[in-house]
């Protein structure tokens, strides 16, 4: 592969802010590449792929570097760390670049940010791994292995080995390193199921059924979603089919009030929505500017006249809503650690104080949540994480302090496949065991 400097410069752009100020992958790589509208296809690509993989295997990357340095990483510039990083990504990782090649364009880029003086040390670090790549000897010990091997931090192994066994562990940190196709769920107020497939077909993609629910496909041989008719016409969001369970289990009745606490980027919202079939009241609220125009956005494309965008913290008690809604949505902000396959960089963003500061952030909301139920009326609470803390555990508080509430019942409501996905009533799916991201999904209803 033909790669050009500029490319490698711009992942290395991208890696510094993502690893070293903690901005978030996603965001970071849209603005890269949107200030750089005349980079064709594949450089897009490359670019994208050099970030993406080498903060997927950032632990290991370090562990091997660390083996041929006299200086730790830790103890680097943040820029030559980084640019370590992504060149030894690219001898292990990209089997299509010559070695020679990527120790000259690591020396080159040294030198264009003015340290020349350490451009002998890159080379010579990335000239010795380069040499002695297949000799790098993995820790022994089974957590550390798997903790370099995936790059997966100690702390989140440790909590995941005791909730599940070492089998359940080890598929879902392997997953999160394989190629993913899009899911989309279909706009049913707009065009069939069948219909959409066959307009995506024609539009030169390939369609998979997903095997959850019907309206579900996932997609590959995607260049640019956006620029789909389809997508224009509001024929189908992108959504994970994790996601769209909250739905099929809200099982909203026609007219029903249905508050979405936390709605951004308004996926629940949107398929509640469509299952309304245009009757009803949606309010889909969100604390962030930014994800309200997003939430907007999408309603318009889709064409939604039954929905609500409001600006509300879900934190903060609102008695208009007190004991007068038909369903509420409570996917509650989580440590996102079902979601690593996607989001590489959560991984090294989350600690346990974190969560122990995102479980009582949690509870607040569920409390506001839970007191917006009218009788009969029901709350579903989602994340998109694995661990028994912020999900199951969550669960049994709400049942112990709100006595109102109990468990419904959602395994008749479920794709006979997951019947058997159920812990203590309530749906836990795991990255690499199910056919979407990890995802945890309670009912509650007010009797």
């Amino acid at each position: 592969m033909n790669v050009c400097i500029n490319e490698r410069d711009l992942a290395l752009k991208a890696l510094l802010s993502i690893v070293e100020k903690k901005e978030f992958s996603h965001t970071v790589l849209n603005q890269i590449l949107g200030s750089y509208q005349d980079l064709d296809k594949r450089s897009r690509a490359f670019v994208t792929h050099l970030t993406m993989g080498s903060l997927e295997h950032l632990l290991e990357l370090d562990y091997i570097i660390n083996q041929f340095s006299k200086v730790l990483t830790d103890k680097m510039k943040p820029l030559i760390r980084n640019l370590l990083r992504i060149s030894v990504y690219q001898l292990k990782y990209m089997e299509n670049i010559p070695h020679a090649a990527v120790c000259n364009e690591a020396v080159k880029i040294t030198k264009k940010h003015k340290f020349n003086a350490l451009s002998g040390f890159v080379n010579g670090v990335l000239r010795n791994i380069s040499r002695n790549l297949e000799q790098v000897q993995y820790p022994k010990e089974k957590v550390s292995y798997l903790s370099v091997k995936y790059s997966i931090p100690i702390w989140i192994l440790q909590l995941w080995l005791k909730e599940y066994d070492e089998k359940t562990v080890t598929q879902m940190i392997k997953s999160f390193g394989q190629k993913r196709d899009i899911t989309i769920r279909t706009n049913l107020s707009r065009i069939s199921a069948e219909s959409l497939k066959s307009k995506l077909q024609a539009e030169g993609l390939e369609v998979k059924q997903h095997p959850y629910l019907p309206y579900a496909f996932s997609l590959n041989n995607i260049d640019y979603l956006e620029g789909l008719q389809s997508f224009q016409a509001g024929d189908f969001y992108v959504q994970d089919a994790s996601s769209m369970l909250v739905g099929e289990l809200a099982q909203p009745k026609p007219g029903a009030f249905i508050v979405d606490l936390c709605a951004a980027p308004g996926g629940k919202s949107f398929h509640l929505a469509d299952r309304l079939n245009g009757t009803g009241q949606i309010e889909a609220r969100d604390i962030s500017d930014k994800k309200l125009r997003l939430i907007q956005e999408n309603k318009e494309r889709g064409f939604f006249e039954n929905i609500k965008v409001l600006k509300a913290d879900a934190r903060v008690p609102d008695a208009q809503l007190l004991g007068r809604v038909d369903v509420v949505i409570a996917d509650v902000p989580c440590s996102g650690l079902g979601l690593l396959g996607k989001k590489p960089d959560l991984r090294y963003n989350i600690s346990e104080k974190g969560i122990s500061d995102l479980i009582l952030l949690q509870r607040e909301i569920l409390m506001n949540g839970l007191s917006y139920v009218k009788p009969a009326g029901t709350l579903l609470f989602s994340t998109c994480t694995v661990n028994r803390a912020e999900n199951i555990e969550n669960v049994h508080w709400m049942l112990e302090n709100f006595p109102a509430f109990s468990l419904a019942e959602i395994k008749e409501d479920l794709p006979a496949c997951l019947s058997d996905s159920l812990v203590d009533g309530c749906l836990q799916l795991l990255p690499g065991i199910h056919k979407c991201d990890g995802f945890f999904i309670a009912k509650l209803v007010r009797v």
